[in-house]
């Protein structure tokens, strides 16, 4: 079995949005502003944040990723969907088809609503990486945190493009439940 170490990042609960969701929240021809560059070429957190409304419930100071989408998401762990009370399915990240739980979303000029998911733990990587490692678009593969708490994660997507870069991504439930407490971290690849 081969092992290769890579780096492996904790992706806390955001939205990405689409201009046209953006235009609703924020006002017409909306432009994010930048707080700071993440691992992904080209995307970045921005400064402005916004709240998810359910009954009884409001998250507020949900994080917005950029650059704006074609279609509009909302990414939570489980522990968040059960708290608001939301039975949001497992999918990989842009692939929404067939997602039907929504949340309305609140920003300072409107509303609307918006699909929910718990996203798939994926593992980025170029299509320079994927060759080196003979990965392919769309295979599983495992990834070991060491550490006291340390496990293996099983089933984690590949995704190769032509901007990524190598990592793995972990919800916060899953960076909790093997003690990385970090937003990055270490961990090693099984081939």
């Amino acid at each position: 079995m081969k092992k290769i170490k890579i780096p492996v990042e904790v992706s806390a609960r955001h939205i990405h949005l689409s201009q046209k969701d953006l235009d609703k929240l924020f006002g017409k021809n909306y432009t994010l502003h930048k707080l700071k560059d993440l691992s992904q070429v080209g995307d970045f957190a921005a400064k402005e944040k916004v709240a998810l409304v359910k009954t009884n419930t409001c998250v507020h100071g949900l994080r917005i990723v950029g650059p704006t989408r074609t279609e509009s998401q909302i990414e939570l762990s489980f522990t968040d969907a059960v708290h608001l009370g939301i039975d949001a399915p497992v999918v990989l990240s842009g692939k929404l088809e067939n997602v039907k739980t929504f949340l309305e979303v609140k920003g300072p000029k409107g509303k609307t609503k918006v699909k929910v998911i718990v996203p798939e733990r994926h593992l980025h990587c170029s299509p320079q990486e994927a060759k080196k490692y003979n990965l392919k678009n769309g295979q599983k593969v495992g990834v070991e945190i060491i550490g006291n708490r340390g496990l293996i994660f099983n089933n984690i997507n590949v995704r190769i493009g032509a901007d990524f870069k190598m990592a793995c991504h972990l919800d916060t439930d899953e960076a909790n439940a093997c003690g990385l407490n970090k937003v990055c971290g270490v961990g090693m690849l099984i081939l």
